[in-house]
């Protein structure tokens, strides 16, 4: 079976980028003998390989003008401010300009040598020279191809299955019973009254967080030290009723899904990383009032699902814009009314979303993510405490 040059080069490519560095097929409409791939955290996002012929420098001009359309597309289908593209041309005829677009690097291929030999593009992919197809055999070329990108995509199925489907959720029963079995015990100290003036006395005994219990001055760190567990006990406590059945209502709808998809442990550190973030935010800004209510690690749940729905953008766009992103947008305009306590929601919000970043997501774990993550985590909760113990 004979195929064209160019076509034998764009499959042993295609093959290349899509097995060895796990890029994905992009289904770009009105387009014809092209192929582009995307990888979020790729070295290039975007990899576009042209098999048309570019003959003259009106056509290439044309040509990025035509890439620079896709790629804006891209960037609003992933919610992304820029794009850095490799652009191959397998077909270009020579003393063309090659002045392109920003951030696309323009490269003309006539020959898989061409490609074993660019420095440039070794740097970016050290592997691509003993992991490329070089039969000139288009029936055998077809055959590996096809089979080995079946094989990948099966396999990327079987990945994203196992991410999606229901697992066994305990931990987010767990908090709702704990958060139950306090309120009962608030319940009975107070007699059901939450607004009488022995609310305060009681909320503090069993573990309301406040900076009145944290800035204590350098001289008394010890003790201030000490208080430290009201940072979570406070989210197993609520001041009424309603304050109660919202947040357990809140919890019960996103909780299991949330921690289906990251699993009981790292959903866990999630939740009480929000929680504690959420608390020395609160005891930061407001050192004088009293906190109390599981709100703030439920903002950091949000912002766990922020993360995820960014790591899949691709699939959960409209949802992310569209559903979750108001909701949060909403309910921080809520914080603001009074009674509300908007730092603590602030602080589990940011502290959820670098705690889903630091830990990742099962089996989509990037080491530099999750790295970063727990560099600016650290530095962010480093700052709360700071802010908590200290004061400004």
């Amino acid at each position: 079976m004979n195929l064209r040059k160019e076509d034998q080069i764009l499959m042993s490519l295609v093959h290349y980028f899509i097995t060895k560095e796990n890029y994905s097929p992009i289904f770009v409409q009105g387009v014809r003998d092209e192929i582009w791939l995307e990888k979020l955290d790729g070295p290039y996002r975007v990899i576009r390989i042209n098999s048309n012929r570019i003959f003259n420098n009106e056509q290439f001009k044309f040509d990025q003008f035509r890439i620079k359309g896709i790629l804006r597309q891209i960037k609003r289908k992933t919610m992304s401010l820029s794009i850095n593209a490799l652009n191959i041309n397998l077909n270009e005829e020579p003393d063309i300009n090659e002045e392109g677009l920003k951030n696309v690097d323009n490269l003309t291929v006539k020959d898989l040598k061409d490609v074993e030999n660019n420095k440039d593009l070794l740097e970016v992919f050290p592997n691509l020279r003993n992991n490329i197809y070089t039969t000139e055999d288009g029936l055998e070329l077809l055959y590996n191809v096809t089979n080995d990108i079946n094989a990948r995509t099966e396999k990327e199925n079987e990945k994203y299955k196992r991410i999606f489907s229901g697992k066994k959720c305990w931990f987010t029963y767990f908090v709702i019973i704990a958060c139950l079995i306090m309120f009962v015990a608030e319940f009975v100290l107070l007699k059901g009254n939450f607004s009488g003036s022995k609310t305060v006395e009681v909320l503090g005994m069993l573990g309301a967080n406040s900076g009145l219990y944290l800035q204590n001055g350098l001289n008394n760190i010890v003790y201030s030290l000490s208080q430290s567990w009201r940072l979570i006990s406070y989210a197993f406590l609520h001041g009424g009723w309603m304050h109660i059945i919202m947040n357990m209502y809140s919890l019960f709808i996103i909780g299991p899904q949330t921690e289906a998809r990251y699993g009981t442990g790292r959903f866990a550190f999630i939740y009480l990383v929000s929680a504690i973030c959420g608390g020395l935010l609160s005891a930061g800004l407001n050192p004088q009032n009293m906190s109390v209510g599981a709100s703030g690690a439920i903002f950091g749940i949000l912002g766990a699902l922020v993360y995820f729905g960014m790591k899949f953008r691709l699939y959960f766009r409209d949802s992310l814009l569209t559903r979750l992103m108001p909701v949060i947008v909403v309910n921080l305009i809520m914080s603001f009314l009074p009674g509300i306590d908007a730092s603590c929601h602030i602080g589990g919000l940011i502290g959820g979303y670098l705690a889903a970043m630091a830990v990742g997501i099962p089996e989509v774990t990037n080491k530099q993510d999750n790295l970063n993550g727990s560099i600016i985590l650290g530095i962010f909760v480093l700052f709360l405490l700071y802010l908590a113990f200290i004061g400004f």
